[in-house]
């Protein structure tokens, strides 16, 4: 169980026992909470498309696994909040959302309840909050971290507290490199200046005239200095071709980008010494 002040958030996988009644989680006395209508972006096999989610909310009290019978020192239940949410209209063919959501957070009101499933683009009785559905993001930002980008885990540093403060450098570039995934549609409107330095934004500047080609479809489509018109600068430097039809860049390529652009910058900031 977590500490004081440290809560956790997961996702059940199977139809866990509880004590209630002798059942299953999907027996348990839950209170209706509302209905929300989240969009649901493309991914191979499924085409975007809006859902509209019912959600039910309770506590339940978990039961020991049988095939932890025999452990020691382990609970014979755990008390824990539960989150249902089901979608309902599928459309023919498609999965329908399906979620049981386990938590230490207290969940009395429905209010709460959104909170825990997550943010939403189209509300109807659900509140903004950073729940399970930033669970994409947070996986993304650790492969960020780890071995398909900055290779945090390849670190020859055996003394824990330099390994923190490596890590602790790590997490914010992984954070800068998310932070351009994120904008790198142009929705959010974002400034740049809330990841670069303005000698930065400088070298973007400066930057741009040699990474955009001749044609309309060759130039930077983002309002400058937005943090999308950065995305885009430091995505071509990190391979992408740029073309609207290409497979958006991700956070390979844009942890490739920045590290050829920190160097640039690096040099740009030295040009009048």
């Amino acid at each position: 169980m977590p500490e004081p002040g440290f809560h956790i958030l997961t996702r059940a996988m199977v139809d866990r026992s509880i004590r209630e009644g002798g059942g299953k989680l999907s027996s348990a006395p839950l209170q209706m909470a509302g209905t929300a209508l989240i969009a649901l972006r493309a991914r191979p096999g499924r085409p975007a498309r809006n859902a509209r989610l019912v959600a039910r909310f309770g506590h339940v009290t978990l039961k020991r696994p049988a095939i932890l019978a025999r452990q020691e020192g382990l609970a014979e239940t755990v008390k824990v909040s539960l989150v249902e949410v089901c979608e309902v209209n599928a459309p023919p063919g498609a999965k329908p959302i399906a979620w049981r959501l386990l938590t230490t957070h207290g969940v009395k009101d429905a209010a709460m309840a959104w909170r825990v499933v997550g943010p939403f683009s189209g509300i109807f009785n659900a509140l903004p909050g950073n729940g399970y559905r930033q669970r994409w993001h947070i996986e993304q930002f650790f492969r960020t971290l780890k071995q398909q980008g900055l290779q945090l885990e390849d670190s020859q540093l055996e003394n824990a507290v330099r390994l923190i403060k490596l890590t602790a450098i790590a997490a914010r570039a992984a954070c800068t490199i998310m932070q351009l995934v994120q904008a790198r549609d142009g929705r959010s409107g974002q400034d740049a200046k809330i990841a670069f330095l303005p000698s930065e934004i400088e070298t973007l500047h400066a930057l741009l005239p040699e990474i955009e080609g001749k044609t309309a479809l060759q130039k930077n489509p983002r309002p400058p200095e937005t943090l999308a018109w950065a995305a885009w600068i430091i995505a071509k430097l990190g391979g992408w071709d740029g073309y609207p039809k290409s497979k958006p860049p991700g956070p390979i390529t844009f942890r490739h980008g920045l590290q050829y652009f920190k160097s640039l910058a690096h040099g740009w900031r030295l040009r009048n010494v």
